[in-house]
């Protein structure tokens, strides 16, 4: 039997584990790829610590196809690919050998490196999720007419970033951003005007100072979602809300919208009579709903196609040294709020006695 390198994360205390597994073969529907490059989100250390369940909690993958299922008609082994690992699941981006199902898999072009596709797949599908799933807002295939004024809280994140990259794409502005030292990667992504959070004793003022004549804010993707976040962000609907009943009488449609990050937040100090906020959940790309699965599918094949136009960009990254011996380091960076406008990433060929 064949094995490979895995790195299983525990929550409590933040630690991981190398060990030796079967090389896992795919489903019907999966492929099996060859792991270059693993990105990490926050998630990949508050999973294991949350369900008390140590696991290869990784979800973005970069690599090549080794192996793919009867079922699947688009890949075949070496495209180079990335690919959105189903959450929980076995066989996870942190080791030698990764499972992702077909239609969360997606082709890279050459021009784009295993590094930057490995930031890709799980914050960009949150992004589109926000903006399209929970916001309802213009898309780049039906794109806005008319000024839409759009708030990204947490500008600098990885999905800060890419709601501001796909935002553009349908033509909305202004696009606000809300940073702090990684503003300049909101600017970078395409944001018209970035708020500086960092000692600002008016944040939501700062944010309706960007505000011409007659607009009004009314939607926002709150990317941090707490430590106040989101409180900024419905005083900042405020102004367009001063006459909010009078306003919805005669435009009912009229309403401020927003959308969070965090699935275990409970937001009961949100008035809902005032403000309409949905969660973003990227699980849904492998839930039930099979209009949230085909989202994800087409989305997907969407990414590749404005890589290769030179119309979307991956995120920046800091590569941590040491491979899958690197994981501990990079997940307690993110734990510790040490990562700001980049994502760690993790090239598997680094691991020591590879």
């Amino acid at each position: 039997m064949r094995t490979m390198k895995e790195a299983i994360v525990y929550g409590d205390p933040l630690t991981v584990e190398i060990v030796d597994s079967p090389i896992p073969t795919p489903g019907d529907d999966e492929v099996l790829i060859k792991v270059e490059v693993s990105g990490s989100n926050p998630k990949d250390w508050k999973a294991p610590l949350y369900s008390k369940h140590p696991h290869n909690s990784g979800d973005d993958i970069a690599g090549t196809i080794v192996a793919v299922g009867k079922s699947v008609l688009e890949f075949r082994p070496r495209d180079r690919v990335a690919a959105f690992h189903k959450m929980s699941a076995r066989h996870g981006s942190f080791a030698e050998y990764a499972i992702a199902y077909a239609y969360t898999t997606f082709h890279i072009p050459d021009s784009v490196t295993f590094e930057e596709a490995a930031t890709i797949p799980l914050t960009s599908l949150t992004a589109a999720y926000g903006l399209w799933d929970i916001l309802g807002l213009p898309t780049p295939w039906r794109p806005a007419t008319e000024d839409t004024p759009l708030l990204i809280y947490g500008a600098s994140t990885s999905v800060g970033s890419y709601a501001i990259k796909l935002a553009k794409l349908a033509g909305i502005r202004p696009v606000i951003g809300v940073a702090g030292s990684g503003k300049h990667v909101a600017l970078d992504a395409g944001a018209d005007f970035v708020v500086d959070y960092r000692n600002n004793l008016d944040i939501a003022g700062s944010i309706r100072a960007h505000l011409t004549e007659g607009q009004r804010l009314l939607y926002a993707w709150d990317t941090v979602s707490q430590g106040g976040s989101y409180q900024h962000v419905i005083k900042a609907f405020e102004p367009g809300l001063g006459l909010h009943r009078a306003i919805k009488a005669v435009e009912p449609s009229l309403e401020s919208n927003l959308c969070l990050i965090l699935p275990e937040g409970k937001f009961d100090d949100i008035d809902q009579t005032k403000t309409k906020f949905g969660i973003a959940r990227v699980n849904n790309a492998h839930g039930e709903d099979a209009a949230r699965r085909d989202f994800a599918y087409i989305f997907y094949r969407q990414i590749t196609k404005w890589l290769q136009e030179g119309k979307f960009a991956a995120h920046p990254f800091k590569v941590v040294e040491g491979g899958l011996a690197g994981v501990a380091k990079g997940l307690n960076e993110l734990k510790d709020g040490k990562v700001s406008g980049s994502k760690n990433i993790f090239r598997i060929r680094d691991t020591p006695g590879l």
